[in-house]
């Protein structure tokens, strides 16, 4: 199964039932006494982030949702049984939008929240609502409501501790596959990577973190080229971010991969510069200890402090988790703070 980020769909909520005409038999009463019961009210459809969901790949096999309406009244007072509700299930980092004008209209960042997509339909009343001491027997009763109904889309940006962001054939996937277990694609080719990869690590003494690989960045990804936002959409909700930079390039080049991601970055949203960046420089097992001295000379006159290491070889691996674990550890107490702050206003 592929990794489905963006998804447009159609939702219809359940309609109303009808009210119902009715008269029970009773002497001395004109026609018995309206006695017609109301409709049900329609099913509505809700949209609910669900942690066990890591993808929009259900949407690629059904487009169109529907909710149960309501059932109509019925004679002796019955009303119809409301119809069910439908709920779509998709991974936290969902973002819901209208359909034709692409306006915002939910964002489910954490599991179990849940946002009403379509308003089930209120079911008619029955003619026992509209006796009066003047019309004791009305033969009136009213349709039910027809539900809401919406295209609707959803565009997925994924919630991950550590974002791997790199141009093509840095050696991304093969530093996911050794800092988690994932087993993304890997080839000495550009773009094997199409959809972004997720892995799990595991640290001590410390929740495990989620590390996603960010499909290889060209330059122009902010402006579209090579799907430049489909990738950089996912950016945005990561908490740290660690450049990959290919140091077996020869003369400046590693410097000048750094300011192409940089700008990228900066383009598409400034604010992504104020995260954490990390700047590692892989492939090291390929150069000898002048160049390496060479190239954290190159990124220290600009102000940049390096890591080196080998993903392919496992060579520093050990320093960049620790280094990442005390990271996580600081944001992870910074955001227990806040919210514990939050919960005392």
């Amino acid at each position: 199964m592929g990794f489905v980020d963006e998804v447009k769909f159609f939702v219809k909520a359940g309609d109303g039932g009808n009210g119902c005409v009715s008269f029970r038999r009773e002497k001395f009463v004109p026609k018995g006494g309206p006695n017609g019961g109301d409709g049900g009210r329609g099913g509505s459809i809700f949209i609910e982030a669900d942690s066990r969901k890591h993808s929009l790949i259900d949407f690629r096999y059904r487009s169109h949702f529907k909710a149960e309406r309501g059932g109509n009244g019925q004679g002796s007072d019955k009303h119809g049984r409301s119809g069910k509700d439908t709920i779509i299930y998709v991974p936290p980092g969902s973002v819901v939008k209208d359909g034709e004008t692409s306006q915002t209209l939910a964002d489910l960042t954490q599991a179990g929240q849940r946002f009403i997509a379509a308003q089930g339909g209120k079911g008619g009343f029955g003619n026992a609502r509209f006796a009066t001491s003047t019309n004791r027997a009305p033969r009136k009763a009213t349709p039910g409501v027809p539900g809401e109904e919406f295209w609707l889309k959803i565009e997925l940006k994924l919630l991950a501790d550590v974002g791997l962001i790199g141009l093509p054939n840095a050696g991304k996937s093969t530093l996911l596959s050794k800092l988690s277990a994932a087993n993304p694609k890997v080839a000495p080719y550009p773009f094997t990577t199409l959809t972004p990869q997720l892995g799990v690590m595991h640290l001590k003494f410390m929740d495990p973190c989620i590390i996603a690989d960010i499909p290889g960045l060209i330059k122009g990804a902010s402006e579209g080229v090579g799907l430049g936002h489909q990738f950089l959409r996912h950016v945005e909700r990561t908490s740290i971010l660690l450049h990959v930079i290919d140091a077996a390039s020869e003369d400046e080049q590693p410097l000048q991969d750094y300011q192409v991601l940089a700008a990228e970055l900066a383009a598409y949203n400034n604010e992504l510069l104020n995260r954490t960046h990390l700047i590692g420089l892989n492939k090291i097992d390929c150069l000898d200890k002048d160049r390496i001295a060479e190239l954290r000379l190159l990124f220290q006159e600009q102000g940049i402090e390096v890591l080196t290491f080998s993903a392919k070889e496992n060579i520093g691996l050990d320093i960049l988790k620790e280094l990442l674990a005390d990271l996580l550890e600081k944001k992870r107490e910074a955001a227990s703070k806040r919210q514990e702050e939050k919960n005392t206003l």
